[in-house]
């Protein structure tokens, strides 16, 4: 690149950046600087994270993608903390490779081999503990990226750097409690707003934003992460809170039946049939929601579909059709781009439930707001069943930070609410471990130890002997266990691992 080309384009990212900068959101700010760094680098995708972060690696993270579905998404969040992203924001380095498969450096990973990874840069922003990552990928098989491009992204994380840094004091600084007003949050629902991660948040933004919107809504999102509690917040922030929220759980009911459930039968319209109101009857001018939708009988999606389109709909043995102003919440556990695939669900269907889907993040990407929730359980548990409110033994919080809740809030909350029971029933003076997981070998380790045990402690004696080899330098351990520092520090609180002398 000429001096007078590289002046001139330094000139055009510096003022690009500036306007981008004072975008008082920093969702807003990440997009468009991403749009920005993918259009001059002929990128096929990109993404760019930032994070802060205190002394004890408590934090919150932001971040913006571009072409890429949700589960690119997760894929390339996966990888923040290994791989080809670790490399670059351990070293402070950018990264260039024209084949990551082939580059000896990240080959061997498995996260690079699960992707298939190509042409790949990824760039740290920031020098002096890097406050984040811009992640580019080319075109498969081929090598976009050159030393110019590699100039152009270090050019322009120099200059997005300082504007970051002030994005995310203003993030971190502008008030204690997240940005919702009084009026939305009265209508979420206990439990609903514990939580500050920036997944969880980002959901309920986008839910307070289309619950006034008379338009149809799909949430995604893994089984227990209250897709449930979102739609009632949705209607009850709607101006349809005055209606029925009426709900039908496609997996509940036989095939035979659920056609009857949902769209009601004239009488007849089959052997012993009397007049019955479906669901939608019921739901009048409010809210169906429609859980598990994926679930929905192939003889039933074309009828559904016929509502959706023309909100009109026929009881079964009816010649006549119903009208119906009811809004659908759909929400699924189920990729329906998959289920697509095998055939198990309408492709003209999906994308008229898609017109605006919503994803909830599982507990395992808002891990930060895990003590809230507990605490917050904690509260209503005993409130709910009559029982004294006990503490949490240190030993139990550990362990619940360190356990993984492939059940998400279902699952915590369950657990939480047996183990007051069972606490309150041994007369103990504060929950511990054994209540929490009673199948877990106790403090005298009497039978097997289970594999998941095993597992937690040899990871506790790996980070313990590391974090000394290193001299508890926090970069240095996260580098040679290839795991991000915010991840470092959430282990050594969820271990309970100190420093010798302190």
């Amino acid at each position: 690149m000429f001096e007078h080309d590289r002046i001139a384009l330094e000139r055009e990212l510096y003022l690009e950046l500036l306007k981008l900068g004072k975008h008082p959101d920093i969702r807003s700010f990440l997009t468009g600087a991403l749009h920005k760094i993918v259009e001059l680098t002929g990128a096929e995708r990109g993404y760019i994270e930032l994070g802060s972060e205190d002394a004890r690696g408590q934090g919150r993270s932001w971040f913006a993608a571009h072409g890429c579905e949700d589960a690119d998404i997760d894929s390339i969040r996966e990888r923040v903390s290994r791989g080809v992203v670790a490399e670059a924001m351990s070293s402070g380095q950018t990264v260039l490779s024209h084949s990551a498969l082939l580059d000896e450096r990240f080959s061997a990973r498995e996260s690079v081999r699960a992707a298939g990874l190509e042409a790949v840069m990824c760039a740290p922003v920031g020098i002096d503990g890097p406050l984040g990552v811009i992640y580019l990928e080319g075109q498969r098989g081929s090598d976009i990226f050159t030393p110019a491009d590699k100039a152009v992204v270090e050019l322009f994380c120099e200059h997005l750097a300082p504007l970051a840094d002030r994005a995310l004091l203003r993030e971190m600084h502008s008030a204690d409690e997240p940005e919702l007003a009084d009026e939305l949050r009265s209508l979420l629902g206990p439990g609903m707003y514990v939580g500050r991660s920036a997944g969880f948040l980002e959901s309920l933004r986008t839910a307070a934003t289309v619950a006034p919107l008379d338009v149809h809504v799909l949430l995604t999102g893994e089984s227990g992460t209250g897709k449930t509690q979102l739609a009632r917040f949705i209607h009850n922030a709607s101006p349809r809170r005055a209606e029925p929220f009426v709900e039908l759980n496609c997996a509940a009911l036989p095939e035979d039946l659920i056609e009857k459930e949902l769209f009601g039968a004239a009488p007849g319209a089959f052997t012993g049939a009397v007049k019955t109101d479906g669901k939608i009857a019921a739901a009048g001018r409010g809210t169906l929601f429609l859980d598990e939708v994926t679930e929905l009988p192939p003889g039933a999606q074309p009828k559904l579909l016929q509502f959706l389109q023309s909100k009109e709909y026929s009881p079964l043995g009816s010649a006549g059709a119903r009208r119906s102003e009811a809004r659908i919440i759909a929400a699924t556990n189920v990729d329906l781009r998959t289920a697509v695939a095998e055939r198990k669900f309408r492709e003209d269907l999906m994308y008229r439930l898609m017109v605006l889907p919503l994803r909830l993040p599982s507990l395992a990407e808002r891990r930060e707001d895990i003590d809230g929730l507990v605490d917050h359980f904690c509260s209503v548990i005993p409130a709910r069943h009559g029982l004294p409110r006990l503490p949490l033994s240190p030993a139990a919080r550990r362990a619940i930070r360190a356990a993984e809740w492939p059940g998400n809030l279902r699952q915590l909350e369950h657990t939480l609410e047996a183990a007051a029971i069972r606490a309150a029933g041994s007369r103990a003076e504060s929950i511990a471990v054994s209540h929490l997981f009673p199948d877990k070998p106790g403090a005298s380790h009497q039978g097997a130890e289970t594999f998941q045990e095993a597992t937690r402690e040899f990871q506790a004696e790996l980070l313990r002997r590391t974090l000394t080899e290193v001299d508890w330098n926090i970069s240095e351990c996260a580098r040679r266990l290839d795991l991000a520092r915010s991840h470092v520090y959430n282990l050594i609180q969820a271990f309970g691992i100190t420093r010798a002398g302190e």
